[in-house]
């Protein structure tokens, strides 16, 4: 009997041994043959996540974060022990002792599954193999990943410490609303830093990983309530606070910045405008647009967030002026449902999800509203973001009677003289308030409309490139297309100054006379007859007087005399174009550039004729804070030396290249201040410095721009229709485009100065006549009397003029109209007869002012 009991345990014991060895085999096969061609854990030594890129003003202020992934890296050592310890007691309460899974947790989950029988099964993995899903395998349900898991578990406990661990997890965890990692999710939640986390805001945020899709903090707030008061518990259970504080914590309500508890972080930033967009456009042509978005970038721009509110205020009023001149109403083209105004709630929610732009700020902000009544005169509306009140909000008949409306089939209706001509029930539209200029107290609201016509406006620093101000439309919001760099454009008679350049670097001067008089010129289309504005021609007269006055006749002849191929050297010289076309009509501008571009070429008028790359960024750091991108190369020779007296600047030494000659860019700059002072924008133009520039407008005046610059800022505008057409009669560059700059240059004098342009060495000045070009003595005074500078070792030449190989009339009546059919002989002695205006041109000709 004995013998026969020890025989069968001993069976057992063998068949027991039997088992765990085959069992421990298998496992261990298992592991073998899935621990085969892993991912290299390695790797997650050198982890670099996707971070937020963010720009960063001239003043050192956020004013934009660009991220496909919102995150915050945070290293371990930096991340508070409350948000530790509340992620450790929600997802893993033994991380600190295990090995990388935990095999007391994975025979629990087991037992509550199969008890359950599958309803009630939960995960049992680690934060370690967390880790290993979220960076090295898939997120798929199967027992295939979780046995890979544990084998990556087990080894990155080998390779890196605890806290390198959790600091992985801790800031590639996703958190729900496009935040991932503690600390964006608590910007993101609570609008604070992780320092600044109470214990059940911790507890909240460690109860977002089980369901961050799921887990909201308004939509599903009992959930995420039950949840973070069990994470509170655990806690406390766990040893990290103590029971009575866990038990005021759970007491407290769960607020949030969705729920209106807290102000967004995105309130501190202001709205995206043109000018970060450009950056951003930028920087992911250069660095690659993953490397942008994901590098967290830190990036200094050039930007002065003053300087770009005036601009965009300039360019908006401008707009606004000349659509409010059209008398034309087109509202948002957007409306509201009845039943969506059947209360107060349901209309301020459908409103919200309107897409109309919220980001206009011209003579106070622009709200989005909906009509909720039309009476015989007035009309109802309700405004987002103003409360309602007894009364009501109200549009009265006389704010509506500058318009009339454009009908669905793009006519226009009857001049309106009440309220309802304009606007019905349920319209989506935008209104302002009116306010009395001396206090400030409220009168009426206002009807606006974002406006048809645009344009661009930016400003630069005209030493070192840096664009203080960028505006690109009326309003980002309502397009993104950048009218500053984006939109090609022709410039009209803004070009003419290269025309001239060429011309001074050819040996003429400002006091060179060349024929204005009737030209025609034998094209491939046809006869092109190109004439002044003015529809005259005014005989012999000095460049200076030319370029004032912005004679077209004139500008063709000296770019004859020239040669094209001169003037398109120059204008590609200076980065206007790229490969210009060399036709006569180019030189008034009749090929296409950009604002930003043009505005740039001005800059090198202004410093003496040293090529300046425009630029919106001043600096580049990557990640680790090293410098990657540098814009300005100059030398400060002496910027480390403490002895400079507080009266003298650090000496910094250019070493750019010379486009021009710094003689010509006085001449031309000596110029082009005439136009400003007498010229064709001497009415829009009154600056308490000396300023410099150039009017543009098109044929059909499709385009208008202003040019121009003081010693330090160069700045330009142009305005006109996306797809191009005439804009109107009366509208001109100096009369549209002028009053933008003079805006914006007032503000830029006050901060940041200016003074008399720089005369270089190399020179002497000599009075002559304005309209006739002869020298005056040195003691000559008078409106007529001009001093032009001339280089020196070159005696000037007085009297010669210059056709450009054009013909000329032996009896020419200085103010007859060009259209006037003449009889002319031309400079190799040929009669022929200038006739009257042709049929071809009149798009292809360029610049008219």
């Amino acid at each position: 009997m004995l013998r026969f009991i020890t025989s069968f345990f001993g069976t057992v014991f063998t068949f027991v041994t039997m088992g765990l060895i085959v069992a421990g085999l298998s496992v261990g096969g298992i592991f073998y043959v899935y621990g085969q061609e892993l991912p290299s854990h390695e790797s997650l030594a050198q982890y670099k996540p996707p971070t937020i890129s963010r720009i960063y003003s001239g003043e050192g202020e956020i004013i934009d974060e660009f991220a496909k992934e919102r995150r915050l890296f945070v290293p371990a050592d930096e991340i508070p022990d409350l948000v530790k310890q509340a992620f450790i007691s929600a997802e893993d309460k033994n991380f600190y002792v295990h090995s990388g899974y935990d095999a007391r947790g994975i025979a629990a989950a087991s037992i509550e599954c199969f008890a359950s029988r599958g309803s009630g099964c939960r995960g049992a993995s680690t934060i370690t193999q967390q880790v290993m899903k979220n960076f090295l395998l898939s997120g798929d349900r199967k027992i295939e990943r979780k046995i890979k898991e544990i084998i990556l578990a087990t080894r990155v406990e080998e390779t890196l410490s605890k806290d390198q661990i959790l600091e992985l997890y801790m800031n590639e965890i996703f958190l729900g609303q496009n935040s991932y990692g503690v600390a964006a999710a608590a910007q993101t939640y609570f609008n604070k830093n992780l320092d600044e986390l109470a214990p059940h805001e911790a507890a909240m945020l460690a109860a977002m990983p089980q369901a961050p899709g799921k887990y909201h903090p308004v939509r599903a707030k009992e959930r995420v309530t039950q949840r973070r008061d069990y994470v509170l518990r655990e806690m406390a259970q766990n040893g990290y606070i103590t029971a009575e504080v866990a038990e005021a914590e759970r007491q407290k309500p769960l607020r949030s910045v969705q729920n209106g508890d807290f102000e967004s972080y995105r309130v501190a930033l202001p709205p995206r405008d043109y000018f970060t967009d450009e950056i951003r456009r930028q920087l992911s042509r250069d660095f690659g647009e993953d490397e942008f978005f994901s590098g967290g970038m830190t990036v200094r721009a050039t930007a002065d967030p003053e300087m770009q509110q005036v601009a965009a205020k300039a360019l908006r009023r401008a707009l606004e002026k000349y659509d409010r001149s059209r008398g034309v109403w087109r509202g948002t083209q957007f409306s509201l449902p009845a039943e969506a105004l059947e209360s107060e709630t349901a209309w301020r929610e459908a409103l919200s999800e309107i897409e109309v732009p919220r980001d206009v700020e011209l003579e106070g902000k622009w709200h989005p509203a909906v009509v909720l009544a039309v009476g015989n005169n007035d009309a109802r509306v309700g405004i987002e973001g103003i409360d309602e009140d007894e009364d009501g909000h109200w549009i009265p008949a006389k704010d509506a009677q500058w318009a009339r409306k454009q009908l669905e089939d793009g006519a226009l209706g009857r001049k309106a003289k009440v309220a309802g001509d304009l606007v019905d029930k349920g319209d989506v539209v935008l209104v302002r308030a009116i306010t009395k200029d001396d206090s400030g107290e409220f009168v009426r609201w206002s009807l606006r409309q974002v406006p048809e016509v645009q344009g661009g406006f930016m400003a630069m620093d005209v030493n070192n490139g840096r664009v203080i101000a960028m505006q690109g439309g009326f309003s980002y919001q309502d397009t993104v297309f950048n009218r500053a760099t984006q939109a090609k454009r022709q410039p009209g008679s803004s070009f003419k100054p290269f025309v001239y350049a060429s011309a001074l670097d050819s040996g003429y001067s400002p006091a060179t006379i060349v024929i204005d008089a009737p030209i025609e010129i034998d094209t491939p289309q046809g006869v092109w007859r190109p004439k002044n504005s003015t529809n005259k021609f005014y005989g012999p007269t000095p460049m200076r007087t030319g370029i004032e006055m912005s004679r077209n006749l004139m500008t063709i002849r000296l770019a004859q005399e020239v040669g094209m191929s001169v003037v398109a050297r120059y204008a590609e010289r200076f980065g206007v174009y790229d490969n210009m076309g060399q036709f006569l009509a180019n030189s008034l501008g009749a090929d296409e550039t950009t604002l930003y571009q043009m505005v740039a070429a001005y800059a090198m008028f202004a410093n003496g004729g040293e090529r300046v790359e425009p630029t919106l960024v001043d600096r580049v750091q990557d990640r680790y804070g090293k410098t990657i991108y540098r814009h300005d190369q100059r030398e400060c020779s002496d910027c480390a030396d403490p002895s400079i007296p507080e009266t003298r600047s650090p000496r910094i030494v250019t070493n750019r290249e010379q486009v021009m000659d710094p003689v010509t860019a006085y001449q031309l700059t000596s110029m082009m201040q005439g136009v400003v002072t007498r010229g064709t924008a001497s009415s829009q133009i009154k600056l308490p410095v000396p300023v410099a520039g150039k009017t543009g407008t098109t044929n059909e005046a499709k385009d208008v721009w202003f040019v121009g610059f003081t010693s330090n800022i160069a700045a330009g505008c142009y305005i006109g229709h996306d797809r191009p057409r005439p804009l109107g009669r009366g509208t001109y560059g100096g009369t549209t485009c002028g009053p933008v700059f003079q805006e914006f240059m007032e503000e830029a004098i006050k901060k940041y100065g200016g003074g008399k342009f720089r005369v270089p060495p190399g020179g002497h000045f000599i009075k002559i006549d304005r309209y006739t070009g002869a020298r005056l003595d040195n003691d000559a005074s008078g409106a007529h009397v001009v001093a032009e500078y001339f280089r020196d070792g070159e005696e000037p030449v007085f009297g010669i003029t210059y056709d450009g190989g054009f013909g000329m009339g032996s009896n020419l009546p200085l103010f007859d109209e060009v259209n006037q059919g003449r009889e002319v002989t031309t400079s190799t002695g040929r009669e022929v007869i200038v006739g009257p205006k042709a049929d071809f041109g009149t798009v292809s000709s360029g610049g008219l002012y």
